[in-house]
């Protein structure tokens, strides 16, 4: 099954974006942090990320689930650890809110974390990663979502695809980055190829029967595995630790059952950690970090990590979009 497609520009996927998101309930600010985020995916070649997302954050809104109009809160609990309240908010202007109080604090007190709570993540992680980078930092963050993965050695999903993501700065030069599901695949991979018809490796997920399948159509009615068996499986239990209980929200189960199941991006909270090289170390790493990188490249078939969604980002002409998805999007822009 191949897709139909059309070309948008980077600008004209910003302001479809927004627009549906505006025409739905979402004020002027939410709509454009929103709508940076989705382009920004789009742009970078993390499609089931970009657009994609636009009808889940749209049925959140229309259900009411979301507040269009959130106003994020942050509170300042010691020098070097924030708490932000989204406000049932999505989490991109969250983002704007926090990440900037975080950053300062880091750069003068050598660490500093965020949690943030009572947002609805739908996005990739890495922007907020690297934001943190461009000022110097480590940035280090995780979500839960709902049960889509079963621990190694089960079969019933207890972990949300329980994305992490890090990056580490490189003055002048683009951070290491990376952004990867703890799940065999992302959720939104999974549903593209089951839309698209295209198979997915085996050992990705199990059929509603518990059966090893390569149909993404099957595995999106039954369950995600981790990645690397029960190492990705340590991780994912990580990684709902951390952005459950250590920042005051809910594990991937208890998301799922207090979500109105309207198909939009549940209730639930993110961690976030920066921190200084410098201040941790007592001195300049950044001739360190690049000869390591300089030997790391002369590897033959190794890439360094973030290096191909850099490589995107210098492309500013059209991007290739579904054509389905487009005429979705249009219409609940249009929609009255």
């Amino acid at each position: 099954m191949t897709s139909t497609t059309i070309k948008l520009s980077l600008d004209e996927i910003f302001n479809l974006a927004k627009a549906a998101l505006i025409n739905n309930g979402a004020n002027e600010e939410n709509a454009d942090a929103v709508a940076t985020t989705v382009t920004n995916a789009e742009r970078d070649g993390s499609i089931s990320h970009g657009l994609f997302r636009i009808p889940g954050y749209i049925k959140a809104l229309q259900s009411k689930k979301v507040d269009g109009s959130a106003v994020p809160e942050i509170k300042e609990v010691t020098p070097i650890i924030f708490r932000c309240d989204a406000k049932n908010g999505f989490a991109p202007l969250a983002h704007q809110y926090g990440i900037e109080k975080l950053i300062k604090a880091a750069q003068k007190f050598g660490m500093a974390g965020l949690a943030i709570q009572r947002c609805h993540h739908f996005a990739a992680l890495w922007p907020e990663v690297e934001r943190i980078s461009e000022h110097g930092l480590v940035g280090l963050t995780s979500v839960s979502y709902t049960p889509a993965v079963a621990p190694s050695g089960g079969t019933t999903a207890l972990f949300g695809t329980n994305p992490m993501a890090f990056s580490w700065p490189r003055p002048g030069k683009n951070p290491i980055v990376f952004d990867m599901a703890t799940a065999s695949m992302a959720k939104g991979e999974i549903q593209i190829a089951a839309r698209d018809g295209h198979p997915v490796p085996l050992g990705t997920g199990l059929s509603p029967s518990g059966e090893l399948t390569t149909d993404a159509s099957e595995i999106d009615k039954g369950v995600l595995l981790p990645f690397g068996g029960h190492k990705g499986s340590v991780i994912a239990l990580m990684i709902e630790l951390l952005s459950g209980p250590l920042v005051g929200e809910t594990f991937s189960y208890e998301s799922k059952e207090r979500d109105n199941g309207d198909g939009g991006p549940v209730q639930g909270g993110q961690f976030i950690l920066a921190l200084s090289p410098e201040i941790c170390s007592g001195k300049d790493t950044s001739d360190q970090i690049e000869q390591f990188i300089k030997r790391y490249n002369e590897i033959d078939g190794v890439r360094l990590p973030g290096a191909r969604r850099h490589k995107n980002r210098e492309d500013t002409g059209p991007r290739q979009v579904n054509a389905e998805l487009i005429n979705t999007i249009t219409r609940l822009r249009d929609e009255s």
